[in-house]
């Protein structure tokens, strides 16, 4: 090692030491060699100068320093005010959605890629390019880490290259709603909130109600009268305060939106806070990891409210700027929805740059059932920034591909992940996806919550 990185401690025997460090004593493993990262001049090397570890958790990585965290502000997505962390956020003043920034310059100096990955895997593996201080217990029931499975089957009867599956199915409440609630339920705790409150079309509702259970916050939820019985039924279980309502997601959100203030409940609706999209972000890390670092051709996201679909796009932005990718190039995003409900579909194709409320929203792929997402603007800016495409498919052809995807793979398909197949083959027809492209699609949930659909004489 340089000078200015010099080891400060070694075992030095076969078998495990301890060292002290700043105050504190750490596990090292046998024949381990500890280097501090950061520049440390001689005449300043002393106890108080040495850097500790930033979760006082978690004494195995050595890479972290004692920083509260890289995040630094809230910026708006619209007109790009900037917000402190310190305090519960929702939208700008201008209406806009809110999202995090980091100081990656920091990040790229003193956090290192494979230390990261050494981690047993999960959503909080990502520590340092996650808005929580270190002072912060997560709110964590396992989250992340699902696998991303790849279907020689399935990418020869859709004539594509390569075509991978991340089955979020296997996440604790049976979906990608669990990172994001993972992440806004720490930081709401953190922040001092009690109450939380949320409109659901299934998913998101059941995460909520199970993390702020392990967070002991109140949930409440309002829902569609007719929303799958299994999501209903995690929400009471978890002790949730439930509320079916006779309309769509969006009157939900109308509900919860009026009620808060005088509840004091703190609303975490998709993107009407500004955590919810880091936790989905981490999608796009764990692809790149999976793909050796690099990203497929092209990305296929069923789209509702489109959080997932931002993050991703905000995680490939902030893994090439620290140097992360093996190479610059980035995939084209295809937006799937349902034709029931087809908002951001019909504004990418009119060319406008946000959408208009699709009326008498209808489909049996609950988590599509979103008249308008808040974030309409982001999601085509993305889109069209990317080459890629919306495209949406029937309910008939969403239902029997996510028989065909369970059949070929064995995983428990949701209709949002055949929407997903669906719209992958369509594409691949019509010659938008190339026979040598590699494709990843998602199975954002379990089948399980779709027995009434899967069940029903019509599907």
């Amino acid at each position: 090692p340089r000078e200015d990185f010099p080891p400060v401690a070694t075992t030095g025997k076969p078998y495990p030491g301890y060292i002290s460090l700043a105050g504190g004593k750490y596990f090292i493993p046998p024949n381990t060699s500890i280097v501090l990262t950061g520049y440390h001049p001689p005449s300043l090397r002393d106890e108080n100068s040495i850097p500790r570890f930033a979760d006082r958790h978690d004494a195995r990585h050595p890479e972290q320093y004692d920083n509260p965290m890289f995040a630094t502000e809230l910026t708006c997505w619209s007109c790009r005010k900037s917000y402190s962390l310190t305090k519960l956020m929702n939208l700008c003043t201008c209406g806009g959605p809110l999202r995090v920034e980091y100081d990656l310059t920091a990040v790229r100096r003193h956090v290192r890629r494979d230390a990261i990955t050494a981690r047993r895997g999960g959503l909080w593996r990502w520590r340092e390019l996650l808005p929580l201080p270190k002072d912060a217990e997560p709110i964590t029931l396992g989250e992340g880490g699902t696998p991303l499975l790849r279907s020689g089957r399935l990418a020869e009867s859709c004539g594509v290259g390569a075509l991978h599956v991340k089955d979020e199915a296997l996440n604790p409440t049976g979906s990608f709603k669990a990172r994001g609630m993972s992440v806004a339920v720490s930081i709401a705790r953190h922040l001092g909130a009690q109450k939380l409150a949320v409109p659901s079309a299934g998913n998101a509702g059941g995460a909520l109600a199970a993390y702020a259970a392990a967070a002991g916050l109140e949930a409440h939820i309002f829902m569609p009268h007719d929303v799958p019985a299994a999501n209903r039924l995690e929400c009471e279980l978890a002790g949730a305060h439930v509320t079916l309502v006779d309309g769509l997601i969006s009157d939900c959100g109308r509900l919860v939106a009026d009620r808060a203030p005088r509840e004091g409940w703190f609303d975490v609706s998709t993107l009407k806070e500004p955590y919810r999209v880091e936790g989905k972000k981490t999608l796009g890390y764990e692809i790149a990891e999976q793909l050796g670092w690099t990203l497929p051709d092209v990305i296929v996201y069923p789209t509702g409210g489109g959080t997932g679909l931002i993050g991703m796009d905000k995680a490939f932005d902030e893994l090439s700027t620290l140097g992360w990718l093996a190479n610059d190039r980035r995939p084209r995003f295809v937006a799937v929805q349902s034709a029931g409900c087809a908002p951001v579909t019909r504004a990418f194709e009119q060319g406008q740059p946000r959408c208009t409320a699709f009326e008498n929203a209808s489909t049996k792929a609950a988590g599509l059932r979103v008249p308008k997402p808040l974030a309409d603007f982001v999601i085509l800016e993305i889109l069209r920034r990317s080459a890629g495409t919306a495209i949406s498919v029937s309910d008939d052809a969403l239902l029997a591909a996510a028989r065909e995807l369970s059949r070929a793979t064995g995983i428990c398909a949701c209709p949002e992940g055949g929407a997903c197949l669906a719209a992958t083959r369509q594409l691949a027809g019509s010659g938008w996806i190339r026979a040598d492209e590699r494709v990843v699609i998602f199975n954002t949930g379990s089948g399980l919550k779709y027995a009434e659909v899967f069940s029903s004489r019509e599907s």
